[in-house]
């Protein structure tokens, strides 16, 4: 007996001291990790730029990335890169850029932001080389203004014009006996569609072929000044269909050349003046980051306040990324209007819609912002129903031309799920009340007519609301937004045509507005909200949640989009919304 214990106790301890130094090596693993990396640049350096790299507006920083993941410690948000682009033409250790063209995750007004900030580069001297493998059109769009083009022998180019699907879900939930209980204002307010339709209403089909065709039109000319090609010739060459193989690519002019990958870099090698065994000395975009200090004016008391704001919108306080939750936005709008420091405000934003109530909270403190300072809307991929009625305050409002805009429009669901728990699961309900319309909005039985009158009138009073919001915002008349409303979603060229934006431009532009309007020279930039570096934000990105989600990505692939749809829907479920009929996938 005497043996076994001090087997046991020696075991027992053995294991003790072996989960203690394993501990001890993870702290010391992770500590390295969040340690600032110290980063220098040699000369004849090439910056890399991948356009399949997604950049969110503000710049995330998780070193755990690289720890597990293998990815990037640090993403710079869009307008990190458009300024660390900026700051490399005139890096005397940065001779170029390599642009990987493999897949573009970014939307079409975040490809124009920085497509833009790349050609500012290539004007400073300094070159651009794209190669891919095989190019979509939207890694294509960015690819083109490159010094020279160059695409694998047997890869390829894809270029045949734009489309776009939508699911419809009406078929499936009949089977499944939910009757989806439906209120909205506004003719092309199409969000409801998947729910009530089983194809594309009229109204639907005129507005996206609308919007389709202005994106295709700003892609084709973009491509067609870098590619010195006219407009009608590409889009020949799309709708004939004339770019099969990657010899066609170079046939028709889309490419400079067939190669492959380290035939590109004796190229480029070649172009430095490197020879025999020495190698190029290329810079990944996150190690840039890492070397390169964007703080400008550090010592400058008055301040421009940056408030990003990207995803849907909703009522809280949560402070969970790509939210833009009222109670927190409220906060730091505050804060920016209460500093004195803070001379302007630039709000940028990146979002959907979503909530109408956390959208009428977050349009009432810009408004009370703008009676002290300046307010100014930069606009990035969308900005539409909500995303819109939280920017129509400002003074002035800078879309892309490929923005998603508009959308000025309300609805909401209620799902009735008594014939599909009764039916489907033989399960039923019973209950008692006080009153007539105490239970109100329960799903397992239809709404009386008085109840939907109820809801078709408090989705009435949000859309009038919505529309004098614009009005007031806008210097509009009445009929004019309501001619331009209707839940109908505008290009960022369509909306400054109809009045919605002001200026055509990035957030480059906007910043420089808010100064002009601010009437100040000097000043420093002060970014909203906060990052939050700290080790349990990293971990949290590790737990539960973050992992189902990515796993689910990856073993849904492209149908992980239906997933997201049918999520959405059940999000909506109950609140008056205003919110994009769809996030419009287009390739």
């Amino acid at each position: 007996m005497r043996s076994f214990f001090k087997i046991f106790f020696a075991t027992l301890l053995a294991f003790v001291v072996i989960l203690i130094l394993g501990v001890i090596l993870l702290m010391g693993a992770i500590g390295s990790a969040i340690s600032p990396e110290v980063v220098t640049l040699s000369p004849n350096s090439v910056l890399v730029l991948e356009t399949s790299q997604q950049y969110a507006e503000q710049k995330v920083s998780n070193p755990l990335n690289a720890l597990i993941r293998q990815e990037p410690k640090e993403v710079p948000g869009v307008y990190d890169l458009v300024r660390l682009l900026k700051h490399a033409e005139t890096d005397d250790n940065i001779k170029g850029i390599y642009l990987k063209a493999e897949g573009n995750g970014n939307g079409f007004a975040t490809s124009e932001e920085i497509r833009n900030a790349l050609l500012q580069f290539k004007q400073s001297g300094k070159f651009v080389y794209a190669y891919g493998e095989v190019m979509d059109q939207k890694s294509y769009y960015m690819a083109s203004l490159a010094d020279r083009v160059y695409v694998h022998p047997k890869g390829g180019v894809e270029f045949g014009g734009f489309f776009t699907q939508l699911t419809f879900l009406k078929g499936a939930l009949d089977k499944l006996e939910i009757q989806p209980q439906i209120f909205y204002d506004g003719r092309f307010k199409s969000a409801t569609e998947p729910l009530r339709e089983t194809e594309m209403t009229v109204a639907n089909r005129i507005q996206t072929n609308a919007y389709l065709g202005e994106l295709y039109a700003n892609f084709l000319k973009n491509i067609g000044i870098a590619r010195k090609i006219d407009t009608a010739t590409l889009h020949r060459y799309a709708n004939e269909g004339l770019i099969q193989e990657a010899g066609d690519a170079v046939k028709y002019k889309l490419v400079d050349g067939l190669k492959y990958n380290d035939q590109v870099m004796d190229e480029i090698k070649a172009r430095l003046g490197l020879k025999g065994d020495e190698e190029v000395n290329f810079v990944s975009l996150s190690k840039y980051t890492s070397a390169t200090d964007l703080t400008e004016n550090k010592g400058a008391d008055n301040k421009i306040a940056i408030i990003y704001a990207e995803g849907s919108i909703v009522g809280g306080e949560s402070e969970k990324e790509a939210t833009i939750s009222s109670g927190h936005f409220v906060k730091i709008i505050r804060e920016a209007r209460q500093d004195k420091d803070v001379k302007a405000i630039v709000f940028r934003v990146n979002s959907p819609g979503g909530s109408a109530l956390a959208s009428e909270s977050i349009w009432r403190e810009l408004v009370l912002a703008k009676k002290s300072k300046p307010v100014v809307v930069s606009m990035g991929d969308y900005a539409a129903s909500g995303g819109y009625y939280i920017s129509c305050m400002a003074d002035s409002i800078f879309a892309q031309p490929n923005t998603l805009t508009g959308s000025i429009g309300v609805f909401a669901v209620l799902p009735n799920l008594q014939g599909f728990f009764k039916n489907k699961l033989g399960v039923t309900f019973d209950g008692v009340k006080t009153a007539q319309y105490a239970d109100l909005g329960n799903t397992s039985r239809p709404l009386t007519e008085m109840e939907k009158k109820f809801i078709q009138n408090s989705v009435d009073s949000i859309y009038s609301t919505f529309k004098g919001r614009v009005v007031e915002g806008r210097k509009l008349s009445g009929p004019v937004v309501d001619s331009i409303a209707q839940g109908r979603v505008w290009s960022g060229i369509q909306a400054k045509e109809l009045g919605l934006v002001d200026r055509i431009g990035g957030i480059n532009d906007a910043i420089r507005c808010a100064v002009k309007l601010a009437k100040v020279s000097s000043y420093r930039l002060r970014e909203y909200p906060e990052t939050d570096a700290s080790i349990s934000r990293m971990v949290r990105s590790f737990g539960a949640s973050a992992s189902v989600e990515n796993a689910m990505k990856a073993e849904l692939g492209d149908q992980y989009k239906l997933y997201q749809q049918i999520r959405e829907m059940k999000e909506m479920s109950g609140e008056v919304q205003a919110k994009l009929p769809y996030l419009m996938e287009i390739r």
